[in-house]
């Protein structure tokens, strides 16, 4: 049935009905073939050409709908390898980066076990980093507001949730196929454990940061080894590389490739 209805559209997109691939019958006698017989040569090769075209595109249409693989090739299994992750990686690789560039940051009072450290809390401060910059509104370089205001607002949030967010979207690119559910994806298991131990030492030092905090200590260095492993999955560097030693930039990059 699906088969037929397949056909079916194919044949009404072309402006014609099932009927027409009926081979007529001729009866003798009949004036419709003496009528049919004093068509034009010149007519006969455009039906002919015409025929020909319909035949294969209507065995193409066969061969996809019986062989559901072919159609898929082209938007099922490549999508992810030669789409997906490319896009991903020039939309979160540098939030990805410097979101461990400022984690590694961390690691020398966290050794101290010192979670008042500045380094700690601006990691966490919901309104330290910015992760929108302001734009202004202006349209050709008036300002159409009412109120006249046109700088626009930027928008705040802690270094760790972007990091949440840009961790877990680049994760989710690297799928081998799209029916696979996220939450089964290596790379966004590692992230959640990651985010586990993450937002447990997020907790005890946004509340009540102490100064010998051995708990926080052990939950960074689980989430660091659990961060190397996340890096694999995504294509990146390792955190002892050397690479996170800079800034990077977290606007959308113009290449997929390291820089």
């Amino acid at each position: 049935m699906k088969e037929a209805y397949y056909f079916s559209f194919f044949l009404l997109t072309l402006g014609m009905s099932a009927s027409s691939f009926l081979t007529p019958t001729v009866q003798v006698g009949n004036t419709k073939s003496h009528i049919l017989s004093l068509k034009s040569s010149a007519t006969e090769e455009s039906n002919e050409g015409r025929r020909a075209f319909i035949t294969a595109t209507t065995a193409a249409i066969f061969s996809s709908i019986l062989n559901p693989s072919i159609a898929n090739a082209s938007g099922g299994a490549t999508a992810g390898k030669y789409t997906t992750i490319p896009i991903a990686k020039r939309r979160y690789y540098g939030r990805v980066q410097e979101a461990v560039h400022e984690f590694l940051l961390m690691g020398p009072d966290v050794v101290k076990a010192d979670m008042k450290a500045t380094s700690i809390q601006d990691f966490f401060d919901v309104t330290k980093t910015v992760i929108i910059a302001a734009k202004k509104s202006s349209i050709n370089g008036q300002c159409t507001k009412k109120d006249g205001d046109c700088k626009g607002k930027e928008i705040r949030d802690s270094r760790y949730n972007d990091m949440k967010t840009s961790m877990y979207l680049l994760g989710n690119a690297f799928r081998i196929n799209q029916t696979k559910a996220p939450d089964n994806l290596p790379s966004v298991k590692a992230s959640k454990s990651f985010f586990k131990e993450m937002d447990a030492m997020e907790k005890a030092v946004v509340k009540k940061p102490k100064s010998n905090d051995d708990k926080s200590v052990k939950h960074y260095a689980t989430a660091l080894d659990i961060l190397d492993v996340y890096l694999d999955l995504v294509e990146l560097p390792p955190t002892n590389s050397g690479h996170y030693d800079q800034d990077f930039s977290t606007l959308v990059g113009e290449s997929a490739r390291l820089t």
